[in-house]
Formats: C-alpha cells, sequence, structure tokens
C-alpha cells in the first residue's frame, strides 16, 4: 500500500473515531472520574473508569476537543478495556513513544486502530491533544492503585 493510500486509510479512521465516538459516556456507579484539559487548545476530558481485581472493566469518555483529541480518546478507552492496569500503562507509554516518533515495540501490545495517530508525531504541537486522554487514564489507574 502505498504511503498516500495509507495516509487516508489513517485520516478515515481517525475520523470515523471523531464523527462517531466509541464509549462515549460516563460509568455513573463505582467509578474513577479524571477531568483534565488542554488549556494551549481548549480540548477538555471527563474520563470515568471502573477498575476491578487491577483490571480496568469499563471506561467511557465526554468532552470536547479537535477531532484528534476525542478520536484518541475513543481509541484509548477501546484499547484499556479488559486490560490489566499495568498492561494499560504499558500501553500509553508504548503510545508516548510513538507520539514523540521513537520506536516501539508493535508486537508487544496490538495498537489496533490506535496506529492511525502515529502521524501526529509530525506535528509536535498536535502531540499534547493526542495524549491528554492517555494521561488521564494514567491517573486513574494511579488513583486504584
Amino acid at each position: 500500500m502505498s504511503f498516500n493510500n495509507l495516509d487516508t486509510l489513517y485520516r478515515q479512521v481517525i475520523m470515523d473515531h471523531y464523527k462517531n465516538p466509541r464509549n462515549k459516556g460516563a460509568i455513573e456507579e463505582d467509578s474513577i472520574t479524571v477531568d483534565m484539559n488542554n488549556p494551549t487548545c481548549g480540548d477538555r476530558i471527563h474520563l470515568t473508569m471502573k477498575i476491578e481485581d487491577g483490571k480496568v472493566v469499563n471506561a467511557k469518555f465526554d468532552g470536547e476537543g479537535c477531532s484528534i483529541s476525542m478520536a484518541s480518546a475513543s481509541m484509548m478507552t477501546q484499547a484499556v478495556k479488559g486490560l490489566e492496569v499495568e498492561k494499560a500503562i504499558k500501553l500509553s507509554h508504548i503510545f508516548y513513544d510513538m507520539m514523540l516518533g521513537k520506536d516501539y515495540d508493535e508486537d508487544e501490545l496490538d495498537l489496533g486502530d490506535i496506529e492511525a495517530l502515529q502521524g501526529v508525531a509530525k506535528f509536535p504541537a498536535r502531540i499534547k491533544c493526542a495524549t491528554l486522554a492517555w494521561k488521564a487514564m494514567e491517573k486513574g489507574c494511579q488513583a486504584e492503585e
């Protein structure tokens, strides 16, 4: 597949998550709540997570922001559901490496749709948009420990 086709595919995945977010909403009962914002661009996220026996059993988000921020939140909630807290945090670190253009172990954890965000590394000002939800998830996981 040529670079242009791959770039187009990645844009379609990002826009799909932005227009049709997965796990939008809030978990009402016994949930961890994390609110974060990016004052530079106005992105904000309200993340709720349910963690039981060291595993993320549910994650939902609400918020407002650019397509990258909201698509990343959608992808993150999908990716961490069912993961042990330790693996969710590890996935977050892999994601940060990808955002910084560093090499990352693609075989360690399946990135799925998250790989569509790798192009953000070319736009340093947008990295904070992409990582906002991930930082919120890490904060929520650490609150549970």
